[in-house]
């Protein structure tokens, strides 16, 4: 498959390439800094330097005419003001949903965040109220696309230890931490199973192997 990934240089997305390319996907790590590029290479992905912030649908759809998969990693990041999540978060989600439909790109994965889908509680960070809410309209926007197979993972609090390929994955499942490791991996499997499309999942660690636990999300729907 080739799969493209807004987004490119994020810890998950680099991990998920590395994932692809070793098993002979080929990766495509859409990158706002040219300076990424030599990262994403060495990851085993071919790299295209695009600002999502900065472009239109008809200008990215040309970078996905050959691409099977499109995956949403991208995010303003933790250091960032409420405008960017806005910005990257929630519109660029939506660009890639728009130049994906253009390019005939039909499946779609999206990197949301448990707590998206309802109203953040009281006394919540401002800022994280504000990446919420715009993680929650990118999941919105996305589902108006008929013409795209989504699947939208909503991680719990993200770690960088090593993955242990054991997960905990459902529509509502107890909140935890996760590794990225853990999350790439499942990218992957959800990738390769298109009976996913259509399902928003929560994803913590837990004790079920990834390919056991996309099984699992099947024959709950079944």
């Amino acid at each position: 498959m080739r799969i493209a990934i807004a987004g490119g240089h994020g810890q998950i997305a680099r991990r998920l390439s590395r994932l692809l390319a070793d098993r002979g996907d080929s990766p495509v790590a859409l990158v706002r800094n040219p300076d990424h590029v030599a990262d994403v290479e060495a990851d085993g992905a071919a790299a295209v330097v695009i600002d999502l912030e900065d472009t239109d649908a008809a200008t990215l759809a040309g970078h996905l005419s050959d691409v099977d998969v499109v995956v949403f990693a991208a995010g303003a990041g933790p250091g960032s003001g409420n405008a960017r999540k806005d910005s990257v978060d929630r519109a660029a989600a939506g660009l890639l949903a728009e130049a994906a439909e253009q390019a005939g790109v039909e499946r779609y994965l999206l990197i949301s965040s448990v707590g998206a889908g309802s109203e953040p509680p009281e006394g919540t960070d401002e800022t994280f109220v504000a990446y919420l809410r715009a993680k929650t309209a990118a999941e919105e926007e996305l589902r108006s696309h008929a013409g795209l197979a989504w699947t939208i993972l909503r991680p719990g609090s993200l770690t960088d230890d090593t993955g242990t390929g054991h997960v905990r994955l459902g529509a509502d499942i107890p909140r935890g931490e996760v590794t990225r490791d853990d999350v790439a991996a499942v990218l992957v499997a959800l990738a390769d199973e298109p009976r996913t499309a259509g399902l928003t999942v929560e994803l913590s660690e837990g004790p079920t192997p990834i390919p056991a636990a996309v099984a699992a999300l099947l024959e709950t729907e079944d």
